[in-house]
């Protein structure tokens, strides 16, 4: 048996995380057992459904990397299959046509909630052996409705939960096609999960009451079952259930927010799962580890603080030309040009071990490409008069310096040496004069990605004020 996993979200929204867990975990098995990824968008839901909310799907899922193999299928463009399918329970006498109307369930909702029951149609409309029927009334357009074994269990052995069963005679014959003929997303999805062959359904705990009643229909339709893993809910750091202040956002607000791709995957994949005590591993080790049992059957708990450890950690590991892509990226929405600066690549390499994220990258880039504008208070506190005299005369050697971090550094010493000053004095006012800013990285190193003429153009114009 090929492996077969399926992501289906609805596009009613963004990708959120608990969506992206669910696209990763289902990816990775499909992945550790040379199976299939069948990404398919259940977009029945017309009035909440949106293009726009397809596209932030599958640019979330082409942002973290996860691929799919088949689709994306969409389920509106499946209507006519769905409508067969009904056609064939009909006549197969696995589902029926109900008149119920909406005046007469809302009175059968009431009389059993007076009598503490639980609410549920009272099969009126089923068929049974000796049973008569009323005429269907005048004008009324008739759902279809299931017909679910009234004896018995339905019961899986969930690969997350274990052994779950329902009764039936809990599950009433839900409908299955509205009255304008539009199939209801259980009976969708069913049909679906034949046709694409799926063998495991892995997804949010939030369906495992729609399990009972699709492992029904799915055995009406003489189809397989597939395996089942239902996976806990996230909970934000506070422990209450994940909301946009804990990061229930747009998997591509992470993109904004500068975390890289890999810190994201990397953490989802700890969200419920581990292997060991393993904590930062690359997608193809998690292929490599991935399993059902493994899974945590209790919640997972957001940590927004690991998150920004991970992603400080992969900022170290980044290469150089796709730091400068990203930090150049940021830096253009800010209005911020690099062309005619130094060299972007060389820049971030100073400051990749400093920043937690891309923004922060960035922003520590902006006095490279921007003249420096220090404020007046820092001015006075670091151009003073002895300050300005020591770097007249760095200017003097640099302007005729080897260019290279060692030659720069020994310039600074030997010029910071002969106007009487320590190092940070003049250290640090060279940084405010070249930067702005009192600190920075290594001042022999920025003095080399800044460039002779930048270099000696910014100090010409702290000289001159």
């Amino acid at each position: 048996m090929k492996v077969r996993t399926r992501f289906a979200p609805s596009p009613t929204g963004f990708l959120h995380i608990g969506g992206a867990r669910t696209a990763l975990f289902s990816w990775a098995y499909a992945r550790r057992h040379g199976g299939s990824f069948i990404l398919r968008i259940e977009d029945t839901d017309v009035a909440r459904s949106t293009p726009e909310a397809v596209q932030a799907i599958i640019d979330g899922m082409q942002w973290l990397g996860l691929s799919h193999d088949e689709g994306p299928f969409y389920q509106m463009q499946r209507m006519d299959r769905y409508r067969q399918v009904i056609g064939e329970m009909l006549a197969a006498g696995t589902a029926y046509h109900c008149y119920t109307s909406k005046e007469e369930l809302d009175a059968l909702r009431a009389e059993q909630e007076a009598r503490k029951e639980k609410p549920r149609y009272d099969g009126r409309w089923r068929p049974e052996a000796g049973k008569t029927l009323p005429s269907p009334p005048a004008g009324v357009a008739p759902v279809v409705r299931f017909r679910n074994p009234t004896e018995g269990v339905v019961a899986w052995q969930d690969q997350v939960k274990g052994r779950i069963e329902f009764a039936n005679g809990e599950l009433d014959d839900f409908i299955i096609a509205r009255g304008d003929g539009t199939p209801t997303y259980n009976f969708c999805v069913v049909v679906d999960d034949r046709d694409m062959n799926i063998t495991h359904v892995i997804r949010g705990d939030d369906h495992v009451n729609n399990t009972p009643r699709q492992i029904n229909l799915l055995q009406a339709l003489g189809a397989p079952v597939p395996q089942y893993a239902h996976l806990s809910m996230i909970l934000g750091d506070d422990g209450q259930k994940l909301s946009k202040r804990h990061g229930a956002v747009s998997v591509m607000q992470y993109d904004d927010d500068g975390y890289l791709p890999e810190a994201v995957l990397n953490y989802l994949a700890r969200l419920g799962w581990s292997h060991g005590d393993e904590e930062v591993f690359s997608m193809e080790q998690f292929v490599q580890w991935f399993d059902l049992d493994h899974i945590t059957a209790s919640a997972a708990q957001f940590n927004t603080e690991k998150l920004n450890w991970l992603n400080a950690h992969y900022l170290k590991l980044a290469a150089p030309q796709r730091l400068a892509a990203e930090a150049t990226r940021r830096l253009a929405r800010q209005g911020v040009a690099v062309a005619g600066g130094p060299d972007v690549a060389q820049v971030a390499m100073l400051y990749r071990d400093r920043v937690g994220n891309l923004n922060e990258l960035a922003d520590a880039l902006h006095p490279y490409f921007l003249a420096p504008r220090p404020g007046a208070e820092m001015a006075a506190q670091h151009l003073t008069e002895v300050a300005l005299k020591g770097l007249h005369a760095l200017r003097e050697r640099l302007a005729a310096c080897d260019w290279q971090a060692a030659e720069l550094g020994q310039a600074v010493k030997q010029s910071a040496a002969e106007s009487g000053l320590k190092m940070p004095q003049l250290a640090i006012p060279l940084r405010v004069a070249l930067l702005g800013l009192p600190q920075s990285p290594s001042i022999d190193a920025v003095l080399e990605v800044l460039g002779r003429e930048r270099v000696l153009q910014r100090l010409a114009a702290a000289l001159s004020t």
